[in-house]
């Protein structure tokens, strides 16, 4: 195991080094680290034959808090929940869930149909489905000898 010495006489294993600085760096912009977590949501991709699938992990949202984009080939997925207004009739003993939110961009390729683009958002996955465009097969033709 690698160690560091520092001036001070307290020595660090280069785990805890490295876990001082992951553990303090969000702190230093002004951030914990359970906000960094949703500020950039986890996305899954796939292809099949039919088209590619888009899944982007954001559960506790509402449909209404998604804004799905196609600017060109830019494909842009943003969403923003706020805090609910408090009741003034109940004290908060704790308030660990805050406003979230996150804005995500992808780059199309030319085989996506940006007119048959559907999204749906179902048990805290925003779902899209991106068509493929149809291969445009050119014909056998015969050519005739003259």
């Amino acid at each position: 195991m690698t160690q560091f010495r520092s001036n001070s006489p307290v020595v660090k294993t280069f785990d805890g080094f490295l876990n001082e600085i992951f553990n303090d760096m969000p702190a230093a912009f002004g951030k914990t680290v359970r906000e960094d977590v949703f500020s950039f949501p986890p996305v899954n991709i796939t292809e099949k034959k039919d088209a590619y699938y888009l899944e982007v992990s954001a559960p506790g949202m509402d449909k209404a808090d998604f804004s799905v984009k196609l600017d060109g080939n830019l494909l842009t997925i943003s969403a923003e929940k706020k805090e609910t207004v408090k009741d003034e009739t109940e004290k908060t003993i704790r308030r660990e869930f805050s406003s979230r939110k996150f804005k995500r961009s992808f780059t199309l390729d030319e085989k996506v149909d940006a007119a048959n683009i559907v999204a749906k958002y179902e048990n805290g996955i925003l779902k899209l489905q991106l068509a493929k465009k149809e291969e445009i097969k050119n014909a056998a033709k015969e050519i005739s000898i003259l």
